[in-house]
């Protein structure tokens, strides 16, 4: 019986902490800040977080947002985004940053960056902030 709980255990230990999307894989516990999007500098601020396995969150220029990412790395693919409502003068840029985002389909995480794109050749450039 001893036997069957140490295995158990270990198995149980092995799953832990096994995040295959792009947090596991160097992306986890750093804010993502938006530098670039299709080689132009994005002047707004907007980040991107992965809180927790399968969870991506950040602020846009307005408006927080949260959602479902569990595409296995270097996939991305985020699920319907959740964001505030607040009106600012960024809105514009809040949408092409949103917008983008959810055009990204694979992810490269290289040292502190992070580069999002997808197979029609758009990239976002995000740096992690200090």
């Amino acid at each position: 019986m001893l036997r069957l709980v140490f295995i158990a255990g270990l198995f149980g230990l092995g799953q832990c902490g096994n995040d295959e999307t792009v947090a596991g894989y160097g992306g986890a516990d750093r804010i993502w800040q938006l530098t670039e999007i299709d080689g132009t500098a994005f002047d707004a601020t907007a980040t991107v977080t992965f809180p927790e396995s399968g969870k991506i969150a950040g602020k846009a220029a307005c408006n927080s947002y949260s959602g479902k990412m569990d595409a296995p790395y270097p996939w991305f693919e985020t699920g319907p985004l959740a964001a505030t409502r607040m009106a600012c003068p960024e809105l514009e840029s809040e949408t092409t940053f949103l917008t983008a985002l959810g055009e990204m389909s694979q992810s490269e995480v290289s040292g502190d960056t992070l580069i999002l794109t997808n197979e029609s050749g758009r990239e976002m450039v995000f740096k992690a902030s200090e």
